[in-house]
């Protein structure tokens, strides 16, 4: 399965039916005193729409992804026109302002930390705009604070939702490549020291409100990281040795996608397809790949038709549908 201009096109009108939709919301916010009471848009003048600031930030990226791809499709106009409007240095700034809040520190970390820089780094591509000149500031606010939180974080985090540390790992060292050498080194040292060591993965997955799979998310950010030389060996170990990829790693049932948390396994069948085909990238030359790309093709196949629907997966789910759709590896 891959994108096709059809595909991108239906991915764009649902974005653009929600990026700018206030209501409902769901706000990351800690409140100081009185005045700190205020709405989503009055908080984020750019991420207010799309149930919640992170997924208003994934849809961007979304968004920005079909122009690029798609340049003459009708809503690529939409799109630039929209993004024009939205990515002001007014806009941004009053963003950053937000960030900066004392209250502020642990402000959609990880998550939304590692999709800002992501959404910055697919801006760049678009240099017949503006967008990610007036992003910049936004952009190194966030990865400094990913350069002052790891230090701290002793432990990995390794749960299947947002708090996930890998996920947001794998994003923000695609904008640390080519923009911060130091941040990147400091990115993939701790990844190695957290991942590198970890075998014989014997997890409870899924739970009931995942949206990544812990190990095959760890594998992903590994797959970035390591040489392949010494990735299929580490990744042979973890699942492949015992039996678990093949044993537990199938698509998910879903029984009510009018449930916020219950939808995530929609993403988690999208998310475990865009891991495992960044991993076939490294291991298509071995004896896994047939069984790879079995369960890549069962996770789609899966997911894939309720990307759009009830509004608790459809203000997200197309993010993740295009991550694996575009997923073409991207080793050391």
């Amino acid at each position: 399965m891959e994108l096709t201009q059809e595909i991108a096109s239906s991915f764009a009108r649902i974005a653009l039916g929600h990026v700018v939709q206030e209501y409902p919301n769901k706000l990351d916010h800690v409140l100081a005193n009185d005045a700190d009471a205020r709405t989503p848009r009055d908080l984020h003048p750019v991420f207010f729409g799309s149930f919640d600031w992170h997924s208003c930030v994934h849809s961007w990226w979304t968004l920005l992804t079909v122009r690029r791809l798609y340049p003459n499709i009708p809503e690529a106009r939409d799109i630039e026109a929209l993004a024009d409007v939205t990515f002001t240095q007014e806009k941004l700034g009053a963003e950053l302002a937000y960030l900066d809040r004392s209250e502020s520190r642990g402000f959609e970390r990880p998550y939304g930390w590692g999709w800002l820089l992501y959404l910055h780094h697919e801006a760049t591509r678009h240099d017949d705009k503006p967008w990610s000149a007036h992003m910049e500031g936004l952009a190194r606010g966030f990865a400094a604070r990913f350069g002052a939180y790891l230090p701290l974080l002793t432990y990995p985090i390794t749960v299947g939702t947002h708090g996930n540390t890998a996920f947001a790992l794998v994003l923000a060292r695609e904008w640390a490549q080519e923009r911060d050498p130091e941040l990147l080194e400091s990115l993939d040292d701790w990844s190695l020291r957290a991942f590198a060591g970890r075998s014989d993965y014997s997890g409870w997955e899924p739970g009931g409100d995942e949206f990544l799979s812990p190990v095959l998310i760890a594998a992903l950010l590994m797959s970035r990281i390591m040489s392949r030389s010494e990735f299929a060996p580490w990744f042979n170990r973890l699942v492949l040795a015992n039996g678990w990829l093949e044993r537990e790693c199938h698509p998910v049932t879903v029984s009510d996608r009018s449930d916020g948390k219950i939808a995530h396994l929609d993403g988690l069948c999208l998310s475990r397809a865009w891991c495992l085909r960044g991993i076939d990238y490294v291991m298509s030359d071995s004896a896994a790949s047939p069984l790879l790309n079995q369960r890549i093709q069962s996770h789609l196949e899966a997911a894939m038709p309720h990307v759009s629907g009830d509004y608790m997966g459809e203000h997200w789910l197309a993010s993740f549908a295009l991550l694996a759709l575009l997923e073409r590896g991207n080793t050391a």
